[in-house]
């Protein structure tokens, strides 16, 4: 019966061995698991805080990427524009439909209107771009900076047509600048960053907030709207524009300004992924001409044209009523001394195809003074070549 002990006491004891041998020698062959972002994980336990101190700064690092860099190289330039407008507006003071009390109908009164946007600073003087609609008419422009120091400013000059503004710090000094990139060899399809820094005035963290999409169309064309802006070769991103952030800047994973935001088609307002930019190649020569000049100087063309109807096609013996007509032009003009001749038509402006009046229009709006206008022309039904010089209009 003992040795029947015996045996049974070293069968278990055995057995345990081997169990234990076994369950060691799995927990050495498994693999080394690996997370998501790459990192090597593996199944004992991190023994000792040094370990996983190093583990987590490995996963901190992990997260850095082109787009976070780009985002720290410019975030420091963009800024917040705060403005006061004065309104003047009309107000029914009676509180009776009295013919006695017409007279205190329509009295008007002035009143300040509080708006905010964004804007990018562009040189080490204090330069700092933004939307026309976002400083016109303005008061008072106060500036604030994403390190929370806030400036006076003044307004500069402004573009209209093109919604282009230049605002300077007064009093800048050690001044966050960001990099000017180009708008020329931009991809659909790249990656794109729209900053802005609406709410610095009215949050205790002034750091700029940032969305991020892609180069969704490129070369967006728009008709003049109501408020005579111009919006030609616009950048389309799907980046969210939000309220406040115009005139903030669109960045690419360089951290290089390749646009400014301007608006957004929204019915409610609120992003839905179709924003648009004013590609910064424009911005650049309007921010010199601005900077200089404090205006966009007026171009004397010398020209004025009109649409050609079906009936002046007809008239005229044309089998399109595509292009414009040379109306009148003015005498000793810069196009009558370039050779252009009252009923010519033109069908190109600077590589632009002209169909319409809103196609010239739009076709002349990027020429400064000092640029040459190449016009491609029929006359006699034979096409011609003329280049005019866009000189100041005093």
């Amino acid at each position: 019966m003992r040795k029947f002990e015996v045996i049974i006491i070293l069968i278990v004891v055995f057995g345990s061995l081997i169990i234990l041998g076994i369950k060691d020698a799995d927990k050495k062959s498994l693999p080394e698991l690996k997370s998501s972002n790459g990192l090597e994980m593996q199944m004992d336990d991190y023994t000792t805080a040094q370990e996983r101190l190093a583990v987590n700064d490995q996963l901190s690092d992990s997260r850095h990427n082109a787009i976070t860099s780009a985002i720290q190289i410019v975030s420091p330039a963009v800024v917040s524009v705060n403005v006061i407008k004065t309104q003047i507006v009309n107000r029914h003071l009676s509180p009776f439909d009295n013919p006695f009390f017409g007279f205190f109908k329509n009295v008007p009164y002035k009143r300040e209107i509080k708006g905010i946007g964004s804007g990018v600073i562009i040189n080490d003087e204090g330069y700092i771009i933004t939307n026309a609609h976002v400083v016109e008419g303005a008061t008072q422009i106060k500036v604030i900076l994403s390190d929370n120091r806030q400036f006076e400013s003044e307004l500069i000059g402004v573009d209209s047509v093109h919604d282009i503004a230049i605002v300077k710090l007064k009093d800048g000094e050690d001044l966050p600048v960001a990099k000017l990139g180009t708008s020329n060899g931009l991809i659909m399809g790249e990656w794109a960053i729209a900053v802005g820094n609406p709410y610095g005035f009215l949050l205790k963290d002034s750091k700029p907030s940032v969305s991020v999409g892609v180069i969704s169309a490129l070369n967006r064309d728009f008709a003049p709207n109501e408020d005579g802006k111009i919006y030609k070769k616009m950048i389309q991103t799907d980046a969210a524009i939000n309220p406040g952030n115009s005139g903030g800047p669109l960045v690419n994973v360089m951290g290089e300004v390749i646009g400014i935001n301007s608006f957004i088609f929204s019915e409610s307002g609120g992003s839905i992924g179709i924003g648009f930019a004013i590609p910064i190649d424009s911005v650049k020569k309007i921010a010199d001409e601005l900077i200089q000049y404090g205006k966009i100087r007026e171009i004397w063309y010398g020209f004025k044209v009109q649409e050609i109807t079906p009936v002046i096609a007809s008239y005229l013996g044309l089998s399109s009523s595509d292009g414009v007509l040379v109306a009148q032009l003015d005498n000793n003009g810069p196009a009558q001394k370039a050779g252009l001749k009252k009923g010519d038509i033109i069908t190109k402006i600077n590589k632009y195809q002209i169909k319409t009046t809103d196609d010239a229009e739009i076709a002349v709006t990027d020429v400064a003074v000092g640029d040459k206008m190449n016009l491609e022309i029929v006359r006699d039904s034979k096409p011609m070549s003329i280049v005019i010089d866009a000189i100041e209009y005093k």
